[in-house]
């Protein structure tokens, strides 16, 4: 990990030395959540490689073949230490969540995984929660890498009790009322204070948390569709190259509350901070 921050160092102090200072900085934003996005990104080029190239006459299963890759990024990351022990054992925790919640809406009709599998169970790939894993994955790292933290934030009996009723109304809202919009203004209710102060070289900047939520909700949205137009899983009633429906926007923006509560299982540090201004920020440097 002191070996990636050296590179990035590297890559910044050059970026700045070449490019004119604003736009240094949004090249390093965009490096920055790259190298964040690392394992979800590998893992989506994994879908569209094996699909481009899989034949069917092979001896192993495209969904076996991703299961393979997606238990070997993992072990990289924990080898090369572009995750600590605590972040991969919480990333695992949403990893399970995300895999029962797949199981329960694969044998609800919601979408399904049409090719063959050995490592299939009820008809759920097991590489499927490495998706989930990756989205937990990102926000860890991206936490880190941009050293942020969050503040003011809300009571901790909100943050977590506000995750739990959205995961839990991914199932009920099927025999009972889907109370989703009432989650979105909960969202903003409840971190409508909340600002993500990030670095990027010595300069800090923040973001309402809720606004950042909907942006990385647009691209996990946009790799869906990646998903869908490979065919490697369907929603009931789509045409593989028809647009994912927006509400399965909606529905990451809310699952990402769910991803970001259970990463602050471990990471608890850049949430106890109760108010932050720049001049502060800047003394810490």
């Amino acid at each position: 990990m002191k070996h990636t921050r050296h590179i990035e160092r590297l890559l910044g102090d050059r970026a700045r030395a070449l490019l004119p200072g604003p736009v240094a900085e949004l090249v390093m934003f965009v490096l920055k959540q790259g190298w964040a996005c690392l394992f979800g990104a590998t893992l989506l080029g994994a879908i569209i490689g094996t699909r481009l190239i899989w034949d069917e006459s092979w001896a192993i299963a495209r969904y076996d073949a991703l299961f393979v890759i997606a238990v070997s990024l993992q072990v990289l990351f924990l080898a090369f230490k572009l995750e600590t022990w605590a972040e991969a054992r919480v990333i695992l925790l949403f990893h399970i969540t995300g895999t029962a919640m797949e199981l329960f809406k694969v044998n609800a009709g919601s979408w399904s995984y049409p090719e063959y599998g050995l490592f299939k169970l009820y008809g759920v790939p097991l590489f499927s929660g490495f998706m989930y894993a990756a989205v937990g994955s990102y926000i860890a790292r991206v936490i880190r890498l941009f050293d942020m933290k969050f503040a003011p934030f809300p009571p901790a009996y909100l943050h977590f009790a506000l995750a739990v009723a959205i995961y839990l109304n991914f199932f009920t809202h099927h025999f009972g009322p889907d109370i989703r919009y009432i989650l979105f203004g909960l969202t903003i209710v409840i971190y409508w204070r909340t600002r993500i102060w990030f670095q990027i070289g010595r300069n800090w900047y923040w973001m309402p948390l809720p606004l950042a939520a909907f942006l990385a909700s647009c691209f996990l949205w946009l790799a869906e569709n990646i998903g869908t137009l490979t065919g490697t899983w369907i929603y009931s009633g789509q045409n593989p190259l028809e647009l994912v429906s927006f509400a399965k926007l909606g529905s990451w923006y809310l699952l990402l509350y769910v991803a970001f509560a259970t990463v602050t299982i471990v990471v608890r540090a850049p949430l106890r901070v109760r108010t932050l201004d720049k001049a502060a920020l800047h003394q810490d440097i």
